[in-house]
């Protein structure tokens, strides 16, 4: 299977480094055109570059009901996929959310909300604000493996793609660049920086991008956030509950406003986008992800308006529950596309100053 889709892959490409019409629509083309032959590596790391704009699919004049029918961004996206299949550990878990991730996604949030609900009744209490429903030693027992777990298999599984992709020493300045790249989503604004066609069809727009900057930047906030929260409960011996003028709530609140309006955009996009110009078996599992992360960060904002509430044992149970299932399958799911990206980003660099 995997044999098939890096050779439909490169069969596109190969048309594509003939054409050259789409030499400066993002970071594709000019690392296509860089090489002479395409490799199964190469294809790999073609495939993570790619955000499925979908710019190059409108601008084709070799589309179906041409006898090339090429779908470039849909063959890049089957590989992207695979690629992450294959490199994930473990690697059975990352097949099985991509085909049901919807499922996947309400029935962990739903186990671990009744998980945290029992330890609840057994008595794991004692504090004040949250802690008053769940002890503080109870969720560092639970979330502190939890967090650390993406960290190692993230680690093992972007190993595996350096070396498939002929990574050399990373070097401070690739990384800089890349992240800059990142930092801007400069690729989802299209060469002529008029925005991507993936929700309108052939007509430009810049809402998935904005969609995309505003998950991330609301969850670098959320990050910040606990960050914060830890800091002032280890180190200057202020637990919570905190303040509205503190830290922790300066971040939260607007991190948490940010990422529940960023998914809830980027939802609206993809039901709106043609299915057919991406990874069809891969659908369900990033849209079940996207509403994942969108529920953290609404459950966390619930959470803040009601915690003085009666209903906020059974509000902190489904806002832990879905924060313990993000932290668990972070590897297996969209959010993983993040990391590849930004290693495709810096594999790229390193390129270009060779």
């Amino acid at each position: 299977m995997q044999a098939d889709l890096i050779q439909e892959a490169r069969r596109q490409a190969e048309i594509c480094h003939a054409c050259r019409y789409c030499e400066g629509y993002c970071s594709v083309f000019p690392a296509l055109h860089r090489e002479r032959f395409l490799t199964d590596g190469d294809i790999t790391q073609l495939a993570n570059l790619c955000h499925n704009c979908r710019g190059c699919y409108y601008a084709c004049q070799y589309t179906a009901p041409h006898e090339f029918d090429l779908n470039l961004p849909k063959a890049l996206a089957e590989v992207r996929r695979n690629s992450w299949e294959s490199y994930a550990w473990p690697a059975p878990v990352a097949r099985k959310f991509h085909t049901h991730g919807g499922a996947i996604a309400i029935a962990s949030v739903l186990g671990f909300a009744a998980m945290f609900l029992a330890i609840r009744l057994i008595g794991s209490a004692g504090g004040d604000g949250f802690y008053a429903a769940f002890s503080h030693g109870a969720m560092v027992a639970i979330f502190l493996p939890a967090f650390f777990f993406p960290l190692a298999s993230l680690a093992i599984s972007l190993k595996k793609y350096w070396s498939s992709v002929g990574g050399t020493r990373i070097d401070l300045k690739s990384v800089a660049r890349a992240f800059g790249m990142a930092a801007e989503m400069r690729d989802l604004s299209g060469g002529h920086g008029d925005g991507c066609n993936f929700e309108e069809e052939d007509r430009f727009s810049h809402a998935r991008r904005h969609a995309h900057q505003a998950i991330l930047y609301g969850f670098l906030l959320c990050f910040a956030s606990t960050s914060a929260g830890t800091l002032m409960h280890y180190f200057l011996d202020m637990p919570a509950p905190y303040p509205l003028w503190s830290l922790p709530k300066l971040f939260g609140i607007p991190g948490g406003v940010l990422l529940t309006g960023g998914c809830a955009w980027m939802m609206s996009l993809k039901l709106r986008s043609d299915r057919t110009l991406g990874d069809g078996n891969a659908w369900g599992g990033d849209f079940g992800f996207i509403a994942l992360l969108g529920f953290v960060a609404l459950s966390g904002l619930a959470l803040y308006v009601l915690g003085s509430t009666a209903a906020m044992p059974l509000l902190l149970a489904l806002h832990l529950g879905s924060v313990l299932s993000f932290f668990l399958l972070t590897p297996f799911t969209k959010m993983a596309h993040g990391f590849y990206r930004l290693t495709a980003l810096i594999r790229d660099a390193q390129q270009k100053q060779a």
